[in-house]
Parts: structure tokens; sequence; C-alpha cells
């Protein structure tokens, strides 16, 4: 046997998403890293291996201006320009193309960790080094390093560690969770296998093999949907194990999910129940998709309470929004649904003290590993949340490595480098300020060639395809940016009687939120027949930055006048999904965008606005929070040719620029064939511009991009330049009637 030593700054165990996250963050902060995974492709859970999509904070559109950025974000509009159709072997590439992009990172497939050397006592040890065995080219590997992270999702290496760690439910009075049981058990999520069909466009029969179940015997025909339409992840119920050991029963759970795979195939192709004459299995799983095992103890266990309270942790490092969605032990033999949901007013944050180990210095946690309880795992499980915690997890360790200190040590003493450090690399950060002092634009003054001062969807020039869209079986809102105040609202219907309409000013409730959560002011519009345009009594002080939202109570006669145009970003059309007699739930599920997205409401919001001014792009917020967080131009029809600009007092050195364009983070984006986008690339995304300074009072073109799709882009200059202004001229959008811009900063 050839043994072979391994030695990098970090090691990540785990190649699944958060894994590859944590991987790529590690390596772009310098660390030298080596990755190593069990199975010969990356992606764990989304591979072809097993094909389930990503899911996250956006909940496939319950959440609003949620999808990640980061290294997930980064996955996600590569797969959308690359992938559109959502095949698994070219999502396999994407993921895999962005590891071999890093040069500092060292893939190791097909190497499954099963020794690792630790030494100290149980409150305080230390990973020497973790070892594998490569199967197919038959070498052990010993790999050491001075941080770990262990992405293995059933958390293998911190077991054999010794880090501490919780498995199954904990008890109601432990946490006092509500979704949590009375009693401790071992329950917990179980493992899923899925099956692709297609149409042979001939007759074929099936054979059903020796493993093949009689489902007609089970609950699962009377339980749960069986069509012939469906597959894929459409069978996400196909689930079992929940009331045995993951690991150590793997095997059988895995021939019962055949069992019952090839029992449903049997029932649709066999029953004369479906027509399925012309269809064939194309693909069938044999790796489960796993969803629980151990959940290791940081200084943080992340509860229930958390995520419905939305807890601002001092040390937030990413985000969340999927619903806490918890399945019951039997699986799909259960007579209980398939799963059951809570949902929050928006997206919830996530601490990096849930990312490290209480007991192994060391030892970083990224994944569906970290420190949570159950019932929060619910949630943090998802995996485009777990790539977030991986990215955290590796910037994290980076720093670590490169300093000699400890994720606890940055944790308390350094937390403002950390955040800092993902705020520059474009990651999920939620309601943290970029200040980092070494960027020149924060002594800047921000100014723009245009910038959306009143905030109205009634444009100059001819209507754009106005539609009605009625509100007599659903209430409606309107979702807007108040910056610093407003006064009044001006909203345009069109009813087909006279009627009185019950109408309603709220607020989110906090910047994570985007649906109304708390009732501001109340009141009762009397609108004549015909399209007019009601006047809302409404005003509202904000100087700091919020999001209002107008609520219209449904009527009989009453509809919205929208364009089949996108509104300024940051408007946003709501659509009720629960009976008026719960209009006070704060739940995101309970306001769909999804029936006016990219459509405008006409509205004209009385008073000037800054929430699209130059200055929001200078320092501050990377992401909609109270507020869309960017600036805006006018439409293109009005500034053909936008700029933003810095201008300083004094000459300064800039070396570097960095760009963060708008993305449209509330588009819901997958890697699979759940749903797809029409465009290739986010409309909003600027797509040809130069960046120009002025040199000897006249303006010179330092750098330049064309056909960019990326959110963040970063523009290292062939030489310093001294100058005392800066500007971005944006010559064309990949569709967007606005050029917008989140952030610009000057580097020395």
């Amino acid at each position: 046997m050839e043994q072979i030593s391994v030695h990098a700054d970090i090691t990540v165990i785990g190649g699944g998403l958060a894994g590859v996250a944590a991987a790529i963050g590690a390596a772009r902060e310098g660390a030298r890293v080596s990755l190593v995974n069990n199975r010969p492709v990356l992606g764990g859970n989304a591979s072809s291996e097993i094909r389930v999509w990503v899911c996250g904070a956006t909940a496939h559109g319950a959440q609003k201006y949620a999808r990640e950025t980061g290294v997930m974000g980064e996955l996600f509009r590569e797969n959308q320009y690359r992938n559109p159709e959502g095949n698994p072997f070219l999502w396999d590439q994407v993921v895999l193309d962005a590891v071999r992009a890093e040069s500092n990172i060292r893939l190791y497939l097909n190497t499954d960790v099963r020794k690792v050397a630790a030494t100290g006592d149980d409150d305080d040890r230390v990973i020497r080094s973790v070892t594998g065995w490569q199967m197919d080219t038959e070498r052990e590997l010993a790999f050491t390093s001075s941080l770990f992270i262990d992405a293995t999702g059933d958390g293998l290496v911190g077991d054999l560690a010794g880090a501490r760690y919780r498995t199954g439910r904990e008890a109601h009075a432990e946490f006092e969770e509500e979704w949590a049981p009375e009693a401790p058990d071992d329950d917990m999520l179980g493992s899923t296998m899925f099956f692709y069909t297609k149409d042979a466009g001939e007759p074929v029969r099936f054979v059903p093999p020796s493993v093949t179940k009689d489902i007609a015997a089970t609950t699962i025909v009377r339980n749960r949907p069986i069509s012939t339409t469906a597959n894929g992840c459409d069978y996400w119920w196909i689930e079992y194990g929940g009331e045995l050991d993951s690991v150590r029963d793997a095997e059988f759970i895995r021939d019962e999910l055949w069992g019952v795979i090839y029992g449903i195939w049997d029932h649709i192709k066999n029953s004369g129940e479906f027509d399925a004459d012309t269809l064939t299995l194309e693909w069938v799983g044999s790796v489960p998709g796993k969803r629980e095992y151990r959940r290791f103890e940081g200084d943080v266990v992340l509860t229930q309470h958390d995520i419905m309270n939305q807890t601002r942790f001092e040390d937030s490092i990413g985000f969340g929004g999927w619903s806490i969605d918890l399945h019951p032990p039997g699986g799909m033999y259960s007579d209980d649904h398939g799963s059951k949901h809570l949902f929050t007013a928006g997206i919830y944050h996530i601490p990096f003290r849930s990312l490290y180990s209480r007991n192994v210095s060391n030892m970083l946690m990224a994944g569906r590993d970290i420190s949570a309880s159950h019932v929060a795992f619910g949630t943090t499980r998802v995996m485009a949340t777990c790539a977030v915690t991986g990215e955290a997890a590796g910037v994290a360790a980076a720093i670590c490595a490169r300093e000699s200190i400890s994720p606890r040590t940055l944790a308390t003493e350094r937390l403002e480098q950390l955040q800092q450090t993902l705020l520059r690399r474009d990651a999920s950060m939620l309601g943290v300020p970029w200040r980092d002092a070494s960027d020149l634009a924060l002594a800047a003054t921000a100014t723009a060639s245009s910038t959306i001062q009143r905030l109205t969807t009634d444009a100059a020039g001819p209507a754009v395809d106005r539609q009605r869209f009625p509100f007599d079986e659903h209430d409606l809102a309107i979702l807007f940016p108040v910056q610093p105040s407003f006064d009044g609202v001006d909203v345009l219907l069109d009813l087909e009687a006279p009627a009185e309409l019950d109408v309603e000013l709220w607020s989110t409730g906090g910047g994570e939120n985007h649906i109304p959560v708390r009732l501001l002011d109340a009141t009762t519009v009397a609108v004549e027949a015909g399209s007019h345009w009601a006047e809302l009594p409404f005003t509202h002080l904000a100087p700091g930055g919020e999001n209002a939202v107008v609520v219209f109570r449904r009527h009989p006669h009453a509809a919205l006048v929208v364009e089949n145009r996108p509104a300024p970003y940051g408007v946003l059309g709501l659509v009720s999904r629960t009976p008026r007699t719960s209009r006070g739930q704060a739940q995101s599920n309970a306001w769909s965008a999804e029936e006016l997205r990219r459509r405008s409401p006409l509205l004209r919001v009385h008073g000037a606005t800054t929430a699209y001014a130059a200055a929001q792009a200078v320092g501050g917020l990377q992401r909609p929070y109270d507020g869309p967080r960017l600036w805006s131009s006018e439409r293109t029809t009005v500034d053909p040719s936008p700029w933003l600009q810095l201008r300083w007092p004094d000459a300064v050195e800039i070396r570097s620029v960095e760009l963060v364009f708008n993305d449209d983070v509330d588009i819901d984006l997958v890697n699979l064939h759940h749903h797809r986008t029409p465009w290739p690339v986010m409309p909003e995304l600027v797509r040809d511009y130069r960046i120009e300074a002025r040199v000897d009072d006249a303006w010179v073109t330092v750098a330049e991009g064309s056909d960019n799709r990326t959110r963040l882009r970063t523009h290292t200059l062939d030489a310093s330049i001294i100058t005392d202004a800066i500007r971005l001229v944006v010559e064309a959008t990949n569709g967007s009637e606005w050029a917008s811009v989140v952030g610009i900063r000057a580097f020395g």
C-alpha cells in the first residue's frame, strides 16, 4: 500500500456544496486547501448521483429578495447560463469547474476518510491529521493542516475527533421549542432516492425486479401522490429510515427505497389505473440522499426561537430562509403528511458561533452538521444554506490559519475582520454594513448622471401592455421603499362599479422582511367605476430607510392596473394566500410575489426618495434590507449612458476597483428542472461598461468590461493611478431599463 502525506493550510472533508463553498472561500483568501470527497463527483445530494435540486433561502419564491450571493450565487448564475434545462451531468461540471478554477485547491475524489488523529482531553481537543483511502488509486493519504472543516454531512470526522454532537430530537423542555416533542428520542428525518422517467414513443412493458414492493398493500397509495407526470424531486416523499440509524442501517434503507421506487413504477405500469403504455424508467438512484445525522455543538446552538424571532446575532455570517421543514419519522409509510412547514416573516441570521466545535479547537463545521437543534436543523439543512455556512467556515478558517488563531478567538476578538472579509467576497450577508477602512470610496462623495428621485411606475410615454389584475378573491399589496419619508400614495385602480375599498398601510417589521407585518394606518377610499387614481392619505417617516406596504382588502368589483414590465427595483406586488381572517399572520408564504413578479403596479409615491441615491452604492449594505440598497439611474430612455462617480477632496492613489452589480436576488434560481427562468443572464446585471479616471482634467478609460454576466467584478489596473475622481459608465445592461449598482469600491 502506497502511503502519501498531504499538507495544506486547511483540509475540507466533504465535497457537497458546503464543502465546495468552504474550499473556494478559503482558497480565495490565499489558503492552500485540500478538498477531500468520498464520491467520484462533487455536489453531494445535488450531484448527478442523487439529483436533489438546490433549495435555499428563497424557499422557491416564498421569501422575497433572498437568493444567495457569494459562491452559491456564482454557481446558480453559471448554471443558469450554461445549463438552463437543468441537466444533472452538466451541473456536475459547473461545480467541478468552480473548484478547478482555484489554483489553491487540491482535489481528492474517491477518497474516504476513515481515521482521525486527535490529541487533548474531552474539553479541549486538537485534530492532528485525517487519513483516507483513495479507492481508484489504492493509496492511503494522510492529510495534515492547522484547520479542518467537517463538511461530511454525517459528521464522521468530528465524531472520530471526539467533538461533542447531538442526534435525534431534543425534548421540548431543553429549548422550549414549540415543535419539539415532549420527550427526547432518536428519531430523525429519513433518506430519499429518486427516479426519472421518459416517453419512449412506443409501448414498453415493465417486469418488476425481485426487490419490488407491493405498494398497494401499504399506506403509500392512500397517503401519497402518484402520477405519470411526476419524477425526480416530485417524489421527495419517498423517504425512509427516520426511525432507524441512517448510517448503520444504510444498506437496508437503500434496499427499502429501491423496493418502493420499483413498486411505484409497477403500480403505474401494471395496475391499469394509469395511461403509461409508452413510459419507461430513464434513471433510478442508487445512493440515498440523507437528510440528517450528527449535529455538532458549537458555542451557540441555533434553535426554533432564533429562526422564528429572526435573532440578529452580533456574529451573523449568513442567512437562511427555507421553512422549518420537518418530516414524520415513519417517512413514506406514515399516515401523516410527508412534511410540515413553519415559515418566518422573512430571512433569518446564522451566527459564526454555530460553525465551530465547542471542544475541538481547530475544527469548523459546514452544512447540515452545524450547531443547531433538530427543529432549527429543519431549515438550515437545505443545500444553498449549507453552502452559505460553508463559505463562511472556509473564509474563517483561512483567516485563522494565516494569523495562527482559533475560530473562537476569531469570533470573540476579530469578528469585524471576518464579517468585512465576507462582505468583500460578496458572501450572503444580511444587515451587516460595509465599512472596511481600506476602501477609498468611503472617503469620496458619490454622484451620478441620474437617479430615481421620485418613486413612480407611471412612466412618461405610451402605456406598456396595461392589464387589469382583479383582487376579488385575494387581498392585494404593494411593497415599496421609503427613505426618508412620503406624503401620500396614488394607485391606479379599475372598478366595475363604484365601491368603497378598505386600504391599510403596514411596515414589514424589520429589514429582513418584505411582507406586511405591523399595521400603521387604515382608511376607506371611495373609487368611481372605471380606471381612476385612488389617492391614499398615508404618510410615513423613515429617515434611515424602511419598506412600506399598502394593502388593499379584496373587493368583488376591484382590480389593480399593472403594466407588463418590471417596476423600479424594490417595488413588489403581493397577493395574499391566506383567508382574510388570518391577515395578521406574519409568515412570508402568506403573501405571494409570483403573480405580479416583473409586472409593474401603477403607483405614485409623493415626496422625494433617496432610496436609489448614488451614495447607496458606497459602504452601507450589499443586499435589500429596509430598502433596495443600491444606486439606480433613471430609465435609460431618459439617461442613455448613465454613470456613477466617486470624487475625493484630494488626489488618491488607486490600483484596483471592485464593482458589485445588481443581479436581482428576488429571482429564484435552481440547478435542476424544478423551474427555469426565461433569461440566460439576469437582465438587471450591467453588461458593458468602462471605468474612467480623471487625470490632468481629462477622463481616461482605465478598465472595461463587456458581456458581463457576473455580480462581483474586480479590476486590477495595469499601474496605480493618481486621481481625484473615477466613474463607472454603463454602456448597456442585459435587458433592464435601469442601470443599477450595489457597490463600488476603490483600493490603493
